[in-house]
């Protein structure tokens, strides 16, 4: 899944809004050699969520889903670390399911949205200047 990360919190809030139409790409590299083994990119649909098929086994391989392109230009920030999430892409594992589910990547806006603090309150986070 790919968001917007509307209060600049760097997690999902009830303010986030899903990212139709982002751009993601999935890059597998040897281990050893780091050489570029599969590559893959593919769009969000309206719920943020994307779906990429896979081609052969990458168990030598470590595996990326990064967002490559923001649809908006209000939402386009992306925060290293955290713009990539590490995915088995193999059988043998121990993971009995042909299907795999990064962690949520998202973009930032360069300025939070009202109600922010509200729901960072809820939340019983500690007070942000915003």
């Amino acid at each position: 899944m790919v968001y917007c990360d509307t209060c600049r919190v760097q997690f999902e809030t009830k303010l986030s809004e899903n990212l139709e139409g982002a751009t993601v790409k999935l890059q597998c590299r040897n281990i050893t050699t780091e050489t570029e083994t599969f590559s893959v990119e593919g769009l969000t649909d309206k719920d943020g969520k994307y779906k990429l098929t896979v081609e052969g086994d990458h168990e030598e391989d470590i595996c990326e889903v990064t967002v490559v392109k923001s649809p908006r230009e209000d939402c386009k920030e992306t925060v290293s670390g955290y713009e990539k999430a590490r995915i088995e892409c193999s059988d043998n594992v121990g993971i009995h399911n042909a299907i795999r589910y990064a962690n949520p990547l998202f973009f930032m806006k360069a300025e939070s949205v009202q109600g922010c603090k509200e729901v960072l309150d809820e939340l019983g986070l500690f007070p942000l200047d915003f």
